[in-house]
């Protein structure tokens, strides 16, 4: 094993964004669902892919399996340990000491931040998905024109509870990012609230996703941001993070955006910043859907201008326990490869490549979040 390896398979990570596990017992149906981003469609089953692949190959023997079980010898022992073993198992090999936790999209009961960290014997601290937060403004009743102010008095609520550590806008799923950068206007606002309050339904107004992008900047909080690859209500080639180009210009000096996930963008995610100081970015959804198999060909691409000080590990892990372990062991596997190639090509000293290791794996993240570490620190 190499030296790279070594130092990231005892490094303690810090997961800066991931959700909480179905507290339930999973059946097939129920399971493959949440393997994927698409549908278990008739015929085709989430596991023939390669996260289905790669859940079977190093999730397996965590249950006591042999590696690459079958799918119903797989799901069979996962529903004879239960929810809570399975996820205490995943949780403890991902080696991961520090969660914050998306907590604002629950289908589903979802364990919670607190149940997390007790599992995994680490901290977890919370971030706030903004788009919840106005449609409970919305859902309490209120007028056109007292919705900005009472979302930013209920944002400035919500952020100021115990352990939050930052925001989160799903504004891709919403309206994509091909918006007009500017603050807009409190009539904007006024008129656009009059619309959605009388449609109904979730936030997908563009004016309102601005304001909401602003309050985040008026927050002050690091602002996490989807990007790039998720479900069939992102069109994709309107979530390339190079449309927040104007936005970031006008923003520069405020705020840490956090440009999440980013595949297929993740080279455009890594010239935004090269050239802003305040955006950084993981790849945290695609490194265990393409698994460790491909996870160093993900970070190679992600990395080839990005500053070392700029990116940041995240499993998203979401529903399934399997994808905080999953998560966080392609990613070691990816960067160890990576780094050590360029180590052993004299491209990159030892000590230079552990010390990105370290940065990318857990102290870019207490940085941005401002987390206490209670471990060695690096220059």
């Amino acid at each position: 094993m190499s030296a790279v390896r070594e130092a990231l398979d005892s490094l303690r990570l810090v997961d800066h964004h991931c959700h909480g596990t179905v507290a339930a017992d999973l059946g097939r149906d129920a399971f493959e669902s949440l393997l994927t981003e698409g549908e278990a469609w008739p015929g085709i089953s989430p596991f023939d892919s390669p996260v289905g692949v790669a859940v079977r190959r190093h999730c397996a023997p965590l249950l006591g399996l042999p590696r690459h079980a079958p799918a119903g010898e797989y799901l069979a022992r996962r529903s004879e340990l239960g929810p809570r073993e399975v996820q205490c198992r995943f949780l403890r090999a991902a080696g991961t000491d520090v969660f914050c936790v998306d907590t604002g999209y629950a289908p589903h009961p979802l364990t919670t931040p607190r149940e997390i960290a007790e599992a995994a014997g680490g901290t977890s601290y919370e971030v706030v998905r903004l788009e919840g937060v106005a449609e409970s403004v919305q859902a309490a009743g209120v007028e056109p024109d007292a919705y900005a102010d009472l979302f930013h008095a209920a944002a400035l609520e919500a952020v100021r509870r115990p352990g939050v550590v930052g925001v989160k806008s799903v504004a891709a799923y919403r309206t994509g990012f091909d918006l007009d950068p500017a603050r807009p206007a409190k009539a904007e606002v006024t008129e656009a609230a009059r619309r959605w309050l009388t449609k109904g339904g979730r936030l997908d107004d563009s004016v309102l996703v601005r304001h909401l992008l602003w309050t985040a900047v008026d927050l002050g909080l690091p602002l996490q941001l989807h990007t790039g690859f998720g479900d069939n209500d992102i069109r994709l080639h309107r979530v390339d993070p190079t449309h927040l180009t104007d936005w970031l210009h006008l923003t520069a000096g405020t705020i840490p955006v956090l440009l999440l996930h980013c595949w297929p963008y993740q080279r455009q995610a890594a010239y935004l910043a090269a050239v802003f100081e305040q955006v950084y970015l993981d790849v945290g959804l695609t490194l265990h859907h393409v698994g460790p198999a491909r996870a160093d060909a993900v970070l190679a691409e992600a990395l080839e201008i990005t500053p070392f000080r700029k990116l940041l590990y995240s499993s998203d892990a979401y529903g399934v326990a399997e994808f905080y372990h999953l998560g966080a062991l392609a990613f070691r596997h990816g960067l160890a490869e990576l780094l050590q190639e360029r180590v052993d090509a004299d491209e990159l000293s030892l000590p230079d490549a552990l010390r990105i290791a370290r940065w990318t794996g857990r102290d870019n993240a207490l940085r941005v979040y401002r987390l206490p570490d209670h471990g060695p620190q690096d220059d």
